[in-house]
């Protein structure tokens, strides 16, 4: 088992590179579904994919259909408590505040995301899209106890260009 405190930035855990671009695999599915563009991967320390979800706003009518909260739910109910802190969850964007919640009182271990909340209200200022109906935390104000890392170039770009794609549909 991968011993997640013996690496510093969190880009030498296993398969690294293949779960951000299933990540983005991922929320691609959710913007050919009419949803925004997020998609998040749930693993545990060899790197083993324990789930996957997207965002599924619009397709559920539920604006909590985030696939972060599922992933934490999932894991609340199918992970022993002792293994979770050594789950990774990787994700196409950081967590909102509703998500970081979820994956802090669930136990779960770090967070990479490719793009940074700050990054989305950057694009969303410059695309002149009002802002969310939450405030746009960082991961770490909202569960200071996470290890996160991100955001994760060239994923981050590639996330801009889905996310600015959606403007379009």
């Amino acid at each position: 088992m991968t011993d997640l405190t013996d690496l510093p930035d969190l880009s030498g855990l296993p398969g690294f590179h293949d779960h951000l671009e299933l990540c983005l695999r991922l929320a691609e599915q959710a913007l050919e579904a009419g949803n925004s563009a997020f998609g998040s991967v749930l693993v545990d320390a060899d790197g083993t994919v324990l789930g996957t979800g997207h965002n599924e706003e619009v397709s559920r009518a539920d604006p909590t259909a985030h696939p972060e909260i599922e992933l934490a739910r999932w894991a609340a109910a199918h992970v022993a408590p002792e293994e979770r802190a050594s789950c990774v969850v990787y994700t196409s964007g950081e967590h909102c505040p509703m998500c970081a919640a979820a994956h802090a009182w669930a136990g779960l271990g770090p967070i990479v995301y490719a793009a940074s909340t700050a990054q989305l209200v950057q694009w969303r200022t410059e695309w002149r899209l009002p802002a969310g109906p939450v405030a746009a935390l960082p991961v770490t104000d909202v569960a200071p106890g996470v290890r996160v890392h991100g955001p994760v170039a060239p994923y981050d770009e590639r996330i801009r260009a889905l996310h600015e794609r959606g403007l379009r549909r």
